[in-house]
């Protein structure tokens, strides 16, 4: 469901992008050489080589997803100095103490707060779910369950609090309200997903239509009332290959009529990675 938006005057509180950025050095000069936002939630993000405000992971650790040799993960990076920030260590489950936070596979999930000009502070948090192979013959590879463990992690950061503001934002590499080809399975199965983050408090808030450009033309697997918006190419350059939504923005329910998200899945806003941007405005 897209939110409703109040009038909006001046700059919004938090301006943010989220975007899974190919593992791609010109995807970060393209993500600066525009109206550049105050956080930017990446997935598959390298290390920047201009210098930033801050990030999580930090620019002398590691950006790499464990077990993975190709460097880049999800990271959180603050581009401007309008807000007071916070940065949550992660560690790996079992190895977490007091202010830090454990994570089932690092380089998945990062998360920071962010304190506005009003003195409200949010949690972002960048997620990933990675791709997984079938057991034993590999085919079909799937991401559901990656999306379950990096639920069971956030779990961790919404118990005990009262009032949690909270933005979720990434690739989570699943579907929204239909399987593959029409298949009632994988339907049912990505369901839970979005079910599972509603349950615990954060439910799904788009990118939706009108907040970015549907398929054209219409893909034959897509129920005709569907309101998705495609985030992602299977032919980085080809805009016709966008079909898929594979970006969720998902957040407290008492910051749902103060957000704005928009896929920027334009062709001429697009950019050099095979997902686009996702802009999410807090006013």
């Amino acid at each position: 469901m897209t939110p409703i938006m109040r009038a909006k005057v001046g700059l919004p509180k938090l301006r943010i992008i989220s975007w899974n950025m190919m593992q791609s050095a010109p995807s970060w000069a393209f993500l600066l050489s525009s109206s550049v936002p105050d956080i930017v939630l990446l997935q598959e993000a390298i290390k920047p080589k201009d210098d930033v405000c801050w990030s999580v992971p930090a620019l002398n650790e590691s950006w790499r997803i464990k077990g993975n040799r190709k460097e880049f993960c999800a990271a959180i990076v603050g581009l401007t100095d309008r807000y007071e920030a916070r940065l949550i260590e992660p560690k790996m489950l079992g190895e977490e103490g007091a202010g830090k936070l454990a994570v089932s596979l690092l380089g998945t999930l990062s998360a920071a707060e962010a304190k506005t000009s009003n003195h409200e502070t949010i949690l972002l948090v960048s997620a990933y779910s990675t791709w997984e192979y079938s057991f034993p013959d590999k085919k079909p590879i799937f991401a559901d369950a990656s999306a379950h463990r990096l639920i069971s992690d956030l779990s961790k950061l919404i118990n005990g609090r009262r009032k949690l503001l909270l933005i979720v934002a990434g690739d989570w590499n699943i579907l929204y309200g239909y399987g593959e080809n029409g298949d009632e399975y994988w339907k049912d199965r990505y369901n839970t997903v979005f079910a599972r983050m509603e349950t615990i408090g954060v439910p799904f808030v788009g990118p939706q239509y009108p907040g970015g450009t549907q398929a054209d033309p219409w893909p034959s697997e897509l129920p005709r009332a569907s309101l998705n918006v495609p985030t992602f190419r299977t032919k980085r350059n080809d805009p016709s290959s966008a079909t898929r939504q594979l970006d969720f923005v998902f957040a407290s329910r008492e910051l749902h009529n103060r957000l704005e998200v928009r896929a920027l899945n334009r062709p001429e806003e697009w950019g050099p990675s095979d997902h686009c941007r996702i802009e999410i405005n807090l006013w």
